[in-house]
């Protein structure tokens, strides 16, 4: 594989984007469904593509949300200077959210921007919040969106993301404007909080920072350059479903980082070879997801803010079940579209999934209804409460790690490692 240059970045024979696959989960998924529905041409590579020195086949890598430092792990240290070199000859970066925090000086260090400390940010702001944006391509086409806030700011939607302190050197591009009210800091709707009073109440209760306020005039999408590439980072998901002005970015973003117009698909495909005997196995891991996120809600744990995304009553790890139930959906839509022959040791994966779920279904039901019944006590957080045993099935299936762990984590790569291969047998059938 020849070596990346300048020259091979302009050529017009490579490949579109590359958008990392390892340690995305849940937003790497959101990010598929987004360019997907956008028509925009992308492949999925891992961590070992990129230290492989696959990078040198595309113009654009794209790196989803999920946890930048289990990304830096994945990556290694061969990956992580694979992507500088890419960068640095010419290619061009885009992170959203955690792959935002992958490029900054806490991560691989692509742009001279740190993120800010949990105790002086708002760590738990999520849903739609308006933009200040500069003039720049990737706002173009939406002079005319009438998804706006009452002070003519243009809405997009923030899911958790860190805050930057951008040094000299970066451009500012938007900057966050005023938080919508049907969106939620913590547990905590907006505009309710905003008709009941206010934040400093709830701040107090809480302990951390809650009033989204806070946020305004925060920086919220960078860019900067490294080497001879372009680094175009954001804090707001612009692949957020159903997100019209989300769209619009998006494919700005194809255009203005990907040159010689080779952004869009050149034509969709049907899905083939379906499985169509009855897969007993699959079934059964949906369910057991399923019963998951249905005792959730009758407990008022969470609820559905969209097709993707659970909103979660604090003190449960929402995130976690939302990630499970969604790759497990996903996993059964894409294998609707499979040619069981491709992959032979199908069956064998999925058993071993199912091995590993069954217990944590059974242990995750448990500490759900015991963390219901102690919310009615006393005040939890994820990490904080005084009942033992809540305490030891937290350990066991999530670790006492923020990030992905224990039981949890080990399943959620198997199922991540069998959904990217029933992926990767996709484009074959194009062809068929």
């Amino acid at each position: 594989m020849k070596e990346n240059s300048i020259s091979n970045i302009q050529d017009p024979k490579l490949r579109p984007a590359a958008l990392l696959w390892d340690e995305s989960f849940l937003w790497g998924i959101m990010a598929q469904k987004a360019l997907d529905a956008c028509g925009l041409s992308y492949d999925l590579v891992r961590a070992d593509d990129i230290r492989q020195g696959r990078l040198s086949e595309y113009a654009l890598l794209f790196v989803p949300g999920g946890w930048a430092s289990n990304k830096v792990k994945a990556l290694g240290d061969v990956g992580v200077t694979a992507i500088k070199k890419f960068v640095s000859n010419g290619g061009s970066y885009l992170g959203f959210c955690g792959g935002a925090g992958l490029a900054t000086e806490d991560g691989i260090g692509l742009l001279p921007v740190k993120r800010r400390p949990t105790k002086e940010r708002v760590p738990s702001f999520s849903g739609p919040i308006g933009l200040k944006t500069s003039g720049h391509p990737i706002w173009e086409g939406l002079n005319n969106s009438e998804l706006r806030t009452k002070n003519s700011e243009l809405i997009f939607h923030a899911w958790w993301p860190s805050q930057f302190v951008v040094d000299k050197g970066v451009s500012v591009l938007a900057t966050y404007g005023d938080a919508m009210p049907d969106a939620f800091s913590s547990d905590v709707n907006v505009g309710d909080a905003e008709r009941g009073g206010g934040w400093t109440e709830l701040e107090r209760i809480y302990q951390i920072n809650l009033d989204p306020k806070r946020l305004l005039n925060e920086p919220a999408v960078i860019e900067g350059g490294f080497g001879k590439g372009k680094v175009l980072l954001s804090l707001v998901h612009f692949d957020t479903p159903d997100d019209r002005n989300g769209a619009i970015v998006l494919q700005n973003l194809w255009k203005y980082l990907i040159p010689n117009g080779q952004q869009l698909l050149i034509s969709d495909f049907g899905l083939r070879n379906e499985i169509r005997q009855n897969n007993s196995v699959m079934q059964e891991l949906e369910a057991v997801v399923a019963d998951l996120i249905a005792l959730g809600q009758r407990n008022f744990l969470w609820f559905w803010r969209n097709p993707l995304l659970l909103q979660w009553r604090r003190g449960v790890r929402g995130l976690e079940y939302c990630t499970l139930f969604i790759m497990i959906r996903e996993l059964a839509h894409r294998l609707r579209g499979l040619d069981v022959q491709a992959l032979p040791d199908l069956f064998g994966r999925l058993e071993q999934i199912r091995t590993e779920l069954l217990p944590f279904g059974e242990k995750a039901k448990r500490l759900l209804a015991r963390e219901r019944f102690a919310m009615q006590n006393s005040h939890i957080t994820y990490e904080r409460c005084d009942d033992p045993e809540i305490q030891s099935l937290r350990e066991e299936l999530f670790s006492r790690s923020k990030s992905h762990g224990g039981m949890f984590k080990e399943l959620l790569d198997e199922i991540d490692g069998l959904l990217y291969q029933v992926q990767a047998q996709v484009p074959a059938s194009r062809e068929k």
